[in-house]
């Protein structure tokens, strides 16, 4: 019986699966031109599927000999001759591991100079073959510092000379980033590769694509057609809102769904309740694809971009630089129409969930449902708590934060977290394009509605209680709260902590000044 593959490439005898190839397509004709090309798409999308189907296409065709070349082994290694030495036995491997090859034999010499050891081999290799050879290199992005250099060097220099030395036919080089990128990866203090370019030579940048709500549900309809077993068409609502379509979320959903919350043998229609409890359940156990993408928080780069996404601040950052290009890159953020905010619902809740979590396990454990009674939150209590909590302890857990500009949001977020847990559930709204961060307590079948905003300045107030009238409005609620942190150092307290309320088209509109 086949399963929902979370873990490596997908195999059609095995796995339920869309072919990549649907998503990232006219692969051929760059290679019918003997190009050289990029494929980049962040992690768990398929590129590795894609690379693998598309090698084995072509050896089936025949009129090419197809290589698939992880890079992988060669992580992190900066110096050229242990790099190289990597490299050439990753190709060696590759070769090896080759149904198609005329020698499989072939043995990659000793190169005393590492700087041409990649070039001369891949010439050396060439001329032994009848057929063009054509690489996929796989995990590019794993080389860093004097190796990616030379190895980006080695492959432009055989390129120029493939007219008069038989080289490489074609070529991708894969991985998470563009080649534009790949400065990122160079030892700290190296702005630039060198040269103007050391592998201008790329034709073009491909990437592949989420999955579209169709091929969801077509993905979803091969368990269906195996099991017998449906999901309504709630939850594939439910699911797409949550992933909008992401490979690894939309598989991970469903398994946890299929083989962890329920078993196959079960005729149980797929609901919204178990996809939300799957969704929580992914989230809590931060799954290694979860993690690994968290672990980018940390980066002052990714920092950079991110901090004012979490803020919905409209400030002056440059979306088109190399900062974003690369946070785009991995697959944390996207835009749309002007708009940037998490590439999906379960990014922008692990993202907070992730920068709160130790804020959340240090806050009192009396907190946690003391505010809730009969599925209902006393709001004004809680926000009066969390008031003086802020005046007493802002300086001190502030500090502690590396996004120290967002962390007011964070703290309440985790002061909310804290109190939720267990019971309901808190929804989130990114709009930086709108400046606005909306939240929605979800306990039951009350919802309670906050906007959050950083005042340095009076508008913020009046633009914050028209943004969160107009949130209530798309909720159909008639009450709700706005958050205002004032962050002047040289403004008292008293002047500070504020509650007021006012009624604006028709609605309670609660201005609470942290």
């Amino acid at each position: 019986m086949k399963f929902f593959n979370i873990a490596g490439p997908c195999d059609p005898e095995r796995h339920y699966m869309i072919p990549a190839g649907t998503r990232c397509v006219n692969l051929h004709p760059l290679v019918d031109q003997g190009q050289y090309f990029v494929i980049h798409a962040p992690r768990q999308t398929g590129k590795t599927t894609l690379i693998m189907d598309f090698v084995d296409q072509l050896n089936e065709e025949g009129n090419y000999l197809a290589l698939y070349c992880s890079l992988e082994l060669a992580q992190g290694i900066d110096q050229i001759e242990r790099g190289m030495r990597v490299i050439l036995a990753c190709f060696q491997e590759a070769v090896r591991d080759s149904h198609h090859a005329d020698r499989k034999d072939f043995v990659v010499e000793p190169e005393p100079v590492a700087e041409i050891a990649l070039l001369n081999t891949l010439k050396t290799y060439c001329a032994s073959q009848e057929k063009p050879l054509v690489i996929m290199f796989d995990e590019v992005d794993c080389l860093t510092g004097d190796t990616l250099i030379s190895f980006l060097r080695q492959l432009r220099l055989g390129y120029v000379q493939r007219r008069k030395t038989p080289f490489v036919h074609a070529m991708a080089l894969v991985g998470m980033r563009n080649i534009r990128d790949y400065k990122a990866q160079l030892r700290e203090g190296r702005e630039t590769l060198g040269s103007a370019s050391p592998f201008n030579v790329v034709s073009q940048a491909l990437t592949i694509h989420n999955f579209s709500k169709n091929e969801m549900i077509e993905l979803y309809a091969q368990y269906t057609q195996e099991t017998g077993r449906t999901f309504s068409e709630p939850a594939l609502g439910r699911i797409y809102e949550e992933t909008s379509g992401q490979p690894w979320l939309c598989n991970a959903v469903a398994r946890e769904i299929t083989t962890n919350i329920s078993t196959s043998e079960s005729s149980e229609e797929i609901n919204v309740d178990l996809v939300e409890t799957a969704v929580e359940n992914i989230i809590l156990r931060r799954d290694t694809h979860i993690d690994s993408l968290l672990e980018r928080l940390k980066e002052p780069r990714v920092r950079r971009i991110l901090e004012p996404v979490i803020l919905c601040e409209q400030v002056n950052l440059e979306f088109a630089g190399d900062d974003a290009s690369y946070v785009f890159d991995l697959g944390l953020l996207v835009k749309n129409k002007g708009d940037v905010k998490p590439a999906n619902a379960v990014y922008g809740e692990v993202i907070i969930r992730a920068l709160t979590y130790e804020s959340q396990y240090r806050l009192p454990t009396a907190l946690a449902g003391r505010f809730i009674s009969k599925n209902r939150v006393d709001m004004r209590a809680l926000l009066l708590e969390f008031q003086q909590f802020w005046r007493e302890n802002s300086d001190i857990w502030v500090d502690k934060y590396d996004y120290k500009e967002a962390a007011p949001h964070l703290i309440l977020q985790a002061f909310l977290q804290r109190i939720v847990n267990g019971g309901g559930r808190i929804d989130r709204e990114y709009s930086a394009g709108r400046g606005r961060f909306d939240l929605c307590i979800s306990m039951g079948e009350h919802r309670y509605a906050l906007e959050l905003k950083i005042r340095y300045r009076q508008a913020a107030r009046e633009k914050g209680i028209e943004q969160l009238a107009d949130y209530l409005d798309t909720l159909g609620l008639k009450e709700g709260w706005l958050i205002l942190f004032d962050r002047d150092p040289n403004k008292p307290w008293e002047e500070k902590i504020t509650w007021n309320t006012e009624s604006r088209r028709g609605k309670a509109i609660h201005i609470v000044g942290c």
